[in-house]
């Protein structure tokens, strides 16, 4: 019987959790970048001057995280269905770590441009 209300959400926020955890014990770049979010949002919160700022300095360390865990569940499902070297494989990896490029190429971005803003103008 599938789940509704309370007990629905209950559900998947425990399968979020199990998501989490996996991420945490098996990618080192997960890790990399939860402590990166830990220095990153005290740091956010007084680089910024509007609350806006420091919402964009904090989303962008948290796109980051989000686009890592797109990309380990993407690498789990090609490894799931095989190990050998496949040009689709390959394809989808190459993807996937290109997105995660490009969410960091996103925060450096915002970062740098409320640091130039605080420093600089």
């Amino acid at each position: 019987m599938k789940k509704t209300g309370l007990a629905h959400f209950v559900a998947a926020a425990g399968y979020s959790w199990r998501g989490f955890c996996a991420a945490w014990r098996g990618e080192s770049a997960f890790r990399q970048e939860v402590m990166l979010l830990v220095i990153g949002v005290p740091l956010a919160w007084w680089l910024g001057h509007t609350l806006l700022e420091r919402a964009l300095l904090v989303s962008s360390l948290l796109l980051i995280l989000l686009v890592e865990l797109m990309n380990s569940a993407i690498e789990s499902v090609v490894d799931r269905i095989g190990f050998e070297v496949h040009e689709l494989s390959g394809k989808a990896k190459d993807m996937g770590s290109a997105a995660v490029f490009l969410s960091l190429v996103i925060a450096g971005v915002l970062w740098f441009s409320v640091l130039w803003e605080r420093f600089y103008a």
